[in-house]
């Protein structure tokens, strides 16, 4: 079949990319492009230069020595999986031989290698993930995703049971899928074995679980689907925060962090725990939902000041958390836009030239002078703030 977007990819006609096709047979449709990158290009998403998954018919070794030969450079990433990532340029490709399931236990699956393509498409999560593209832009597409993909259809290959038993995090996916590409219209006979399986899953590990939820919570509209996971029993959220998220959304927010904020609050810390959630992760979340409480507080300024680009998304929280009519938004975030936060001009060497003694006194003194100075709205200058100082 062909797609005219496949024909003129950018990453499918950059030289890298054909080069690395070339090097495994990619004339002769031995390896081919898989999954997302296939899938989007068809959607006309934008995807910046994006990693390729290639599938192919060589084994591991072939695929090393081949790379070798031609000078890509090549790490044994998944090499019990069957996976080599290839590296030419600025271009990566994760090559992947044809495979078929053996045993699976939900967690882990025990493959051995294939030759058939259909095989190795009935192995896979959703129809629309289940598209090919060869060297020359032509798609292969043996489950018919191409039509689910283009009807926004998210639906498990074959039994979505034994999809899921093979895979828990399917369950995950599968959500996360319908948001991103279903527009939360959920096809049923997977929402029925994804509620089936929502106590099924403890065995999966955390880091997982977590890195599906945080990708889901980056995209554009996700309040209908944390509804359902919460209907099912997946996700154990209050109903007046996703009431406040639904409002998040309409004003426009969509950041992971300013979602996780105000889903967590106060418990970051245990969602930290629960889904493996990075440091950094939730010292962001943490300043939305600080910035959050100065601006409801009516300290925009202090709110910019200290929490700097975090202050929008904290603007976004306390409105959906305070259910903000229009005027309230509005007024607030002109009021933000336009605050020019300047930084403070003095230290603690400052105040110890004019004989502060360092030490509690001295700070209690800074931290004066700073509120002078926020409330100022960053007006007052060093020599103003020093003239201020109380000895």
């Amino acid at each position: 079949m062909s797609i005219k977007a496949l024909e003129a990819a950018e990453w499918l006609v950059r030289p890298e990319t054909q080069a690395i096709f070339a090097a495994l047979d990619g004339a002769k449709r031995r390896t081919r492009a898989v999954g997302g990158v296939v899938r989007d290009t068809i959607l006309g998403r934008q995807r910046d230069n994006p990693d390729i998954d290639l599938a192919t018919e060589l084994l591991p070794d072939e695929v090393i020595a081949r790379a070798k030969a031609a000078g890509i450079a090549h790490y044994p990433t998944g090499i019990e999986h069957g996976t080599v990532t290839l590296k030419l340029g600025e271009t990566l490709a994760e090559v992947t031989t044809l495979r078929r399931d053996v045993e699976t236990d939900g967690r882990h699956a025990v493959v051995a290698f294939g030759s058939s393509w259909v095989e190795d498409a009935s192995r896979r999560d959703f129809t629309l993930n289940a598209l090919y593209c060869a060297a020359d832009g032509t798609l292969f597409d043996p489950l018919k995703g191409v039509e689910d993909a283009l009807a926004g259809r998210v639906r498990f290959i074959g039994d979505a049971d034994q999809r899921i038993e093979e895979d828990g995090l399917r369950v995950y996916r599968f959500f996360r899928f319908t948001a991103s590409h279903g527009a939360e219209m959920f096809d049923e006979p997977g929402l029925v074995a994804c509620a089936a399986a929502a106590g099924k899953l403890e065995h999966l590990s955390a880091e997982r679980v977590g890195s599906e939820l945080l990708r889901m919570l980056g995209l554009p509209k996700v309040a209908l689907t944390l509804t359902r996971m919460v209907e099912i029993g997946l996700l154990a959220i209050d109903a007046t925060d996703l009431n406040a998220l639904v409002g998040y959304e309409l004003i426009g927010g969509s950041s992971p962090t300013g979602r996780l904020a105000l889903l967590a609050g106060d418990d970051l810390e245990g969602a930290q725990s629960r889904w493996r959630l990075s440091g950094e992760v939730v010292k962001s979340a943490r300043q939305v939902l600080a910035a959050a409480a100065l601006i409801a507080d009516g300290r925009v300024g202090e709110a910019a000041y200290r929490h700097a680009d975090m202050a929008v998304e904290g603007l976004a929280m306390a409105a959906a958390r305070g259910a903000w009519g229009r005027a309230l938004l509005a007024e607030t975030a002109r009021e933000l836009a336009a605050t020019v936060v300047q930084p403070f001009p003095i230290n603690g060497r400052d105040l110890a030239d004019l004989g502060v003694v360092p030490g509690p006194r001295m700070g209690q003194e800074l931290a004066r002078l700073e509120r002078v100075f926020i409330e100022s709205g960053f007006a007052l200058d060093k020599s103003d703030l020093l003239a201020m100082l109380e000895r």
